[in-house]
């Protein structure tokens, strides 16, 4: 990699982890999708939803660089990408200024989401933020307790998709506790592959991950089954009489399954970089293929 300037717009830009992006927006797209397929899409609470995902990931990639490398965990073995501040490309002081102001940016987005939603919302938005922190930070920081796995189904599944949802049509129904489950539990794949890439690093740590509690092999089932479990989830759809929500998504497991084969055949090391990217390839269709099924 060339030289990254500390403190410089490109150190920023790979701080925010932009890949990560994908991940934020897929749960806001299925949760507008669901929304259209009643016909109340509406553009700006819509794009207000995407700008609050889209701080509030980058929000939490700040502060998960920042107190990873306060713990240790960013060491020079780390098997991942880069982090911004153990490789200096952004100082500590620089780095709290940030995470000020994309708090910030986060709770501007969440009130306006309230012009179209409504005060109920405002302690959802603060969990949110809350939960941003409380997954690295303070004295018992929540990834570091195994519970980052249930943490990702509620904050990159539950919660994106019902409260868009609930944002641009005011209700809840059966159709997006099954879209929002579903998609939690894809978006964990991402997680559960960084666990088991960093499992031994991990155990050094003492970050008590679930691959690190079971194992690696529990590690490689605990992937493959999170996305056979979402898409056979989607199932359900046909009892709704949407078919195209249920079939769909079924499209996805072909390309699961040769990712999961992999990450079988890599086992460990670096080369598992390589599977991330399939990972977040794999969760942006599946979101993109719900979508597709259930507006039509």
């Amino acid at each position: 990699m060339e030289t990254v300037h500390t403190n410089s717009p490109k150190a920023w830009i790979l701080a925010a982890r932009p890949k990560t992006l994908a991940a934020a927006a897929t749960p806001v797209l299925i949760g507008c999708a669901l929304a259209t397929a009643e016909g109340w899409f509406q553009p700006v609470p819509a794009l207000l939803c995407f700008l609050f995902a889209f701080t509030m990931q980058i929000d939490a990639n700040f502060i998960n660089d920042f107190f990873d490398y306060l713990k240790g965990s960013d060491r020079e073995d780390r098997l991942g990408p880069e982090r911004a501040c153990a490789q200096g490309w952004i100082t500590l002081n620089a780095m709290k200024h940030g995470i000020a102001c994309t708090t910030i940016l986060s709770a501007f987005w969440g009130f306006l989401i309230l012009f179209f939603s409504g005060l109920e919302m405002i302690p959802v938005g603060l969990l949110c933020i809350l939960f941003a922190f409380l997954y690295t930070a303070g004295p018992y920081p929540l990834a570091y307790h195994g519970w980052g796995d249930l943490l990702v189904l509620v904050f990159f599944g539950i919660v994106p998709v019902g409260c868009t949802y609930y944002t641009l049509c005011h209700d809840w129904n059966w159709n997006v506790t099954i879209a929002s489950i579903a998609c939690g539990l894809v978006s964990d794949l991402l997680l559960m592959l960084n666990n088991y890439r960093d499992r031994e690093q991990d155990l050094i740590s003492g970050k008590r991950t679930l691959v690190v509690r079971f194992g690696a092999k529990a590690g490689r089932w605990m992937y493959l089954m999170l996305g056979i479990t979402a898409s056979l989830l989607c199932l359900l759809f046909l009892f709704n009489g949407n078919p195209w929500a249920a079939i769909l998504p079924q499209l996805f497991l072909l390309p699961h399954f040769n990712t999961w084969h992999h990450m079988v055949r890599i086992n460990k090391g670096r080369e598992l970089n390589k599977v991330l990217g399939e990972t977040a390839r794999n969760i942006a269709l599946f979101g993109l293929l719900l979508s597709i099924g259930l507006v039509l």
